[in-house]
């Protein structure tokens, strides 16, 4: 079975760094593909043997939209050599249960759906200081911090065998398929949202993201990046004071809450459930491994 993944990333290196670590273990740098939003010499040297694409950055207005119609399209070529794809953002990992899944090919070749969903969680970083910035991308972030909030938001689709495009972190579908089309989110698959996994990580891109929300011009994305640092900031407080819970208890709640999912007839989407777990956990001491 041949799998690859596909990411796009601007800046963002702590995370890259963790994406290539981790997908470059399991399928091999050769299988991995990063589209660069800008010149960014940095992404090579991250990801030595890796195949990296630069796309200009000189235009952001209807950026959300034409960005993932060109990953969609990136995706649907790969089809043609590989037998899966695995599309998530530069900060995004999906990671097994080995208690039930021997590898990422053996669950894969046991998917009869065309399209599959992942049981996803907020990794915090709850710690005072931030880490040296120079060593924090040699370090798994497993390895840093295992504190966890599940999301229905980023229970995103993430991998497809068939040309299918991603939407709204779910599956773009011709009207007619919406109703009868499989949900499958198979169980011990996870997607770890990384964003908020690391401090030093998540003050360098909360800065990115003020300077380009402040960027004249249209398609900025105006008021959610200019507050970035108070929502990051707000995040982590939030996810701290929740109360927690032993790992197979929450993490029970949150797969059994996610399966009936949202099929948007508006949008032609289907989706999770965007729901917030009022809980937080720790993962298992496999994650990483």
């Amino acid at each position: 079975m041949k799998i690859c993944a596909l990411t796009m990333v601007y800046k963002d290196h702590w995370a890259l760094a963790q994406w290539f670590r981790h997908y470059s273990r399991l399928l091999g740098p050769e299988n991995l593909y990063v589209v660069s939003h800008g010149a960014d010499p940095c992404i090579q040297e991250i990801c030595p043997g890796a195949s990296v694409l630069t796309i200009p950055r000189d235009r952001l207005q209807g950026f959300d939209h034409w960005r993932g119609r060109m990953l969609n399209g990136f995706q649907q070529g790969l089809l043609e050599i590989y037998d899966w794809v695995i599309r998530t953002d530069a900060d995004e990992l999906i990671c097994l249960d080995p208690a039930r899944w021997g590898s990422l090919a053996d669950m894969l070749a046991q998917q009869q759906a065309p399209a599959l969903f992942a049981l996803g969680f907020n990794l915090f970083d709850f710690s005072d200081a931030e880490a040296d910035a120079a060593e924090a991308p040699k370090a798994p972030v497993f390895a840093r911090t295992r504190a966890a909030v599940f999301t229905g938001h980023y229970s995103k689709a993430w991998a497809v065998r068939r040309p299918i495009g991603l939407r709204r972190h779910g599956i773009q579908l011709r009207p007619a398929r919406l109703a009868q089309f499989p949900f499958a989110m198979p169980r011990g698959v996870y997607l770890a949202h990384l964003k908020y996994a690391d401090v030093a990580a998540l003050s360098a891109m909360t800065e990115v993201r003020h300077e380009v929300a402040n960027t004249k011009g249209p398609g900025s994305p105006g008021k959610a990046w200019q507050q970035a640092a108070k929502e990051a900031v707000d995040k982590l407080a939030e996810a701290e004071a929740l109360p927690h819970l032993p790992w197979q208890e929450a993490e029970e709640t949150a797969w059994s809450s996610l399966q009936s999912p949202v099929r948007d007839e508006a949008s032609s989407v289907l989706r999770c459930k965007s729901l917030r777990f009022q809980f937080r956990t720790t993962l298992p001491n496999w994650f990483g491994l």
